[in-house]
């Protein structure tokens, strides 16, 4: 009875309190702030944090926007879960029917595209639901809740782990809105997300006057005359090293797994129109691919690129880490817990009430006849764990063990971790072979009729999660045992893949943010 009435409190508080998680929702949305620079929604949670009572150490591994929280009810289990709120530079989409930027900015500025938003606050009510429970049913133990920033370029994870923030865990709870099937109302089996690396290559142009010197030039006032030949620098370096990188893609890895290698150039140009050479220029990478020795092999390509890049271009050349994150590690005893709460649940319905006029709406200004269901069936029905893993591993080769990427994969190896995944709002096809535009996605997820029902599921599922690890010593025993096995005897054991953070918080970048001036707030390129 009484473990019905612990399941019973979880549920009716998210019932109760889906109003105030879709209004946080709102905040957070809105927000829009990107990777390493989300100041506003960081300081969001910790002032929420601690008003439910926990306490909360800001800023934690040294970077800004990350943070700690812990409520402790007595001696028991450590059960981690986590909230992502960095948005995507380049995607501000209001919450509307129609494609528009949110009020008073352009596209160009962030916006929530997977919508780490909703991830946040799903995360966040699924704990407090479960903290009144642990309060009403004096049920021992500590949830331990961070603030993960800079998921877009696998941030901070591997800092925390690396800092030691996941050490004292008996379980960590992982969950994601839904971006592909058939990983939809379901958890990952045992093909995990795989490895990535992300760094800054950084091109200084130092001492421009030494090239070619000597020549006709040398007796100039001016080291760099106008009519004078002047040093490539740094600008040409950069070009020259992205588009050799591009070339030589299909030599980094052998085309026969899935992996991906994206840019983003950082800073160019730091000079005028005079006939002066960029002294600084700055490129990161962000390499997603199944292993370690594959991420290692991409990064000496890279690396080799870079030289070449700098020598012909008179620069030097440095590599700055934003981060190295491990593959993924499975435990089938807490992804069995988790999902069958999914089906105590149920799987959200979008096809239903005030949901389908937006979704209706949206059509309309698109010029599509209004569908009487306009959401994916997939995203109103649970797949099993196994069935999922059957149609996952037809995409990839046999011998492939990761797919896909994302840093969660750093709680997997300090203890048990499930990855659950709910469907987000996501349109049908009105015929084979359309696509939606992308800010129709963005829209759905800042919308609260269509993203709310995504957030009650998983609020609901991860609290049920979080009840059943504190309250079953057995089934902590269970997913303890099958991560001692998978690592070899646990936390450095002889299977068990140390962190690979040796690198300082890359905070301090010229990363994509808002800025204010005297003009009032902007986003930092319009």
């Amino acid at each position: 009875m009484i473990a019905k009435e612990t399941r019973n409190e979880v549920l009716d508080w998210v019932d109760t309190r889906l109003a105030d998680l879709s209004d946080w929702h709102q905040v957070i949305f809105h927000f829009g702030e990107t990777a390493w620079r989300e100041y506003r929604s960081a300081d969001w949670y910790v002032k929420r944090l601690r008003d439910e009572g926990f306490t909360v150490e800001e800023g934690s591994g040294g970077m800004p926007t990350a943070f700690c929280a812990t409520w402790r009810n007595g001696d028991g289990p450590v059960i981690g879960g986590y909230a992502e709120y960095d948005a995507v530079p380049g995607n501000c989409q209001a919450a509307d029917t129609l494609e528009r930027p949110r009020d008073g900015l352009t596209a160009h500025a962030g916006g929530h595209t997977d919508p780490h938003s909703a991830l946040g606050i799903s995360s966040l009510g699924g704990f407090l639901a479960a903290k009144k429970s642990m309060e009403s049913h004096r049920i021992p133990g500590t949830l331990k809740f961070l603030g993960e920033p800079a998921e877009k370029v696998r941030g901070s994870k591997p800092i925390h782990a690396a800092a030691g923030y996941y050490d004292d865990l008996d379980a960590a709870i992982s969950f994601h809105p839904f971006y592909m099937p058939p990983l939809c109302n379901t958890v990952r089996w045992d093909t995990h997300c795989g490895a990535a690396y992300a760094m800054i290559y950084s091109f200084r142009c130092e001492q421009p006057e030494t090239w070619l010197a000597g020549s006709d030039g040398a007796d100039s006032p001016i080291p760099a005359a106008h009519a004078s030949a002047r040093a490539p620098g740094a600008n040409d370096a950069l070009v020259m090293m992205y588009q050799t990188s591009k070339s030589l893609r299909e030599h980094m890895i052998s085309a026969g797994c899935g992996w991906s290698m994206n840019e983003c150039i950082l800073t160019a140009g730091q000079a005028t129109a005079d006939n002066l050479p960029a002294r600084l220029a700055q490129i990161q990478y962000i390499v997603r691919v199944p292993d370690i020795d594959m991420a290692e092999r991409v990064r000496k390509v890279l690396d080799a690129n870079a030289q070449a890049a700098a020598q012909a271009n008179h620069c030097s050349w440095g590599l700055n880490w934003v981060s190295k994150s491990r593959p993924g590690l499975s435990n089938h005893s807490l992804a069995r817990t988790t999902y069958r709460n999914l089906e105590a649940v149920g799987a959200p319905v979008f096809n239903h009430g005030k949901a389908v006029h937006v979704a209706r709406e949206i059509q309309r200004n698109l010029g599509i006849e209004p569908m009487d269901r306009p959401f994916l069936d997939i995203t109103e029905s649970l797949i099993d764990p196994l069935d999922a893993e059957a149609e996952l591993r037809t995409r990839i080769p046999a011998w492939q063990e990761h797919f896909t990427s994302d840093d969660y994969t750093e709680y997997c190896w300090h203890a048990p971790t499930v990855r659950l995944y709910i469907a987000r709002p996501t349109l049908a096809s009105p015929k084979p072979g359309y696509q939606y535009p992308a800010w129709v996605m963005n829209a759905l997820g800042g919308i609260p009729e269509t993203i709310d029902p995504m957030i009650e599921c998983a609020a609901k599922t991860i609290g049920l999660t979080v009840v059943d690890l504190l309250t079953k010593p057995d089934l902590l025993e269970t997913a303890e045992e099958e991560f001692s096995r998978r690592t070899g005897g646990g936390r450095g054991g002889d299977l068990w893949q140390a962190p690979l953070c040796d690198y300082p918080p890359p905070v301090n970048f010229r990363w994509p943010e808002y800025v204010t001036t005297a003009r009032g707030t902007h986003w930092w390129m319009d």
